[in-house]
């Protein structure tokens, strides 16, 4: 695999928010960030993407994915080593990957094909489609919610992906978030303790 593409090997649970846009993703990111006492890794395509185009009155071309794809890596890479337990992802390459193919008749460069099904975490967030859509520079698909919904659980579904379906309001959304994170916690916490058992 491409290194640049590769995530580095830290022993810390990595969850990722994945879905359409404006599904909720960053508020959730940011939620559990603070509710676990840790980081949060943003979405490096949004501030890049925002630049080009203030700069260039453009949207995102096939040129961009892979710059995107590689300042999405080496955002996680720096921050896992600054998180307590647990990092949260307000996306990952596998997200980066659908939009290319949605967006690009099916384009994706092999690089980003690599390392999007090579790369792993420990549990995605699917963030559902009922939450109110918020328009700005770089959102362009609001009467395609349920199709880009449905290219997300697709690939969760194809690579097998380990995934919990997000809806309702905020609270709703934390409190299933939360359960499940503290389950991957806690089991994690019991091979620990059982393993030390055999030491």
């Amino acid at each position: 695999m491409e290194k640049n593409l590769r995530q580095e090997d830290i022993n810390i649970v990595k969850v990722v928010l994945f879905g359409p846009e404006s599904t909720g993703k960053t508020t959730l990111s940011i939620q559990l960030a603070k509710h676990y006492n840790t980081v949060w890794v943003e979405e490096y395509a949004r501030p890049y993407l925002q630049k080009v185009w203030n700069q260039e009155r453009r949207t995102c071309e096939t040129k961009d994915i892979l710059p995107i794809a590689y300042g999405q890596i080496a955002l996680e890479n720096r921050l896992a080593k600054r998180a307590d337990k647990i990092l949260i992802c307000d996306t990952d390459l596998l997200e980066t990957k659908v939009y290319s193919e949605e967006y690009y008749g099916g384009f994706v460069d092999p690089l980003l094909e690599e390392a999007a099904v090579e790369n792993s975490y420990d549990l995605y967030f699917l963030t559902y489609i009922d939450t109110p859509w918020v328009e700005d520079d770089l959102r362009d698909r609001p009467d395609q919610r349920l199709e880009m919904f449905n290219a997300f659980k697709n690939a969760l579904k194809k690579y097998n992906r380990p995934y919990v379906l997000l809806k309702g309001d905020k609270e709703t959304r934390l409190q299933t978030a939360v359960e499940a994170i503290d389950k991957i916690l806690s089991n994690r916490n019991n091979l620990y303790s059982y393993s030390q058992t055999l030491l």
